[in-house]
């Protein structure tokens, strides 16, 4: 078994456990945790023995986002392309590396169950809107305040669908939380449970899918993402990734800084970053 880092993977009978364990940085994702992340989900995919992933954190909360201190800068500027300039760096590494990234976790031909607790924050929504099914603790909250750093709202736009219109808006807007109760109602999770019967729960709702047929599980997954793509929401997500970039770039010209889309005092004052 890969060994990792900054996640742990295990294979508990027919379930391939994934957590995150970052622990001391919230579980932020910079680029060598991504590529462990994606290490994870292929090692789980790729074993035959492997019927359905379950997603899960380490921590007081699920994950703060992407890592955009100081410190996390480093692995950016080393792994930015050296094959293009300008905008196209950035626009390049996200595309595989965020978009690219979320999609496949998406598409991956198993279901996949996310136990969500404590703050998921902008990019921590690029680690569970993927999932097929998503479990919260009573204490989840869920938030995208990128708008206060300039830029629209994160690169995987799975907004308007989780959320619908109206509140998506808001959502994006004011940058505020939505509790597990209300990301219920609206439809974003499956299920509401005690903060110390998450991973339980989860474990259990993975065992009763786990007995379905592999196929008809995988035929089930693709009808409802290929309607999906079929209402657009797969053309959408591109769109609204490419407006995402129009933001770095606008906040590179205006604080020359396009990855955090505002100044350092301005991050500090704000409260953004670590």
């Amino acid at each position: 078994m890969t060994q990792r880092e900054f996640i742990q993977y295990e294979r508990d009978d027919t379930i391939g456990v994934i957590t995150l364990d970052r622990v001391d940085a919230r579980n932020a994702q910079h680029p060598p945790f991504l590529e462990e992340l994606d290490s994870a989900y292929r090692e789980a995919e790729a074993d035959s023995g492997v019927k359905v992933i379950v997603l899960k954190a380490n921590g007081p909360h699920f994950s703060a986002g992407h890592d955009i201190s100081q410190g996390a800068r480093k692995y950016f500027a080393e792994d930015l392309t050296e094959s293009a300039s300008g905008a196209e760096k950035l626009y390049a590494w996200e595309t595989e590396n965020y978009l690219g990234l979320t999609r496949r976790w998406r598409d991956i031909p198993k279901p996949t169950l996310a136990a969500v607790h404590g703050k998921c924050i902008a990019g921590g929504l690029m680690l569970c809107w993927p999932c097929d099914l998503i479990v919260a603790s009573e204490d989840a909250q869920f938030s995208d305040p990128v708008a206060r750093m300039g830029i629209g709202g994160v690169e995987y736009h799975g907004h308007t669908w989780e959320l619908g219109a109206r509140k998506a808006k808001e959502f994006l807007f004011t940058g505020q939380f939505i509790d597990a109760q209300e990301a219920y109602r609206l439809g974003m999770v499956n299920r509401v449970v005690p903060r110390e019967e998450l991973v339980k729960h989860t474990m259990e709702l993975a065992r009763e899918i786990s007995q379905m047929s592999s196929f008809a599980l995988r035929m089930a997954k693709q009808a409802v993402n290929r309607t999906l793509d079929n209402q657009g929401q797969w053309t959408a997500m591109q769109a609204v990734f490419d407006m995402h970039h129009l933001g770095h770039s606008h906040s590179r010209l205006v604080y020359g800084d396009g990855i955090s889309g505002m100044s350092v005092d301005k991050m500090k004052k704000s409260g953004t970053g670590s």
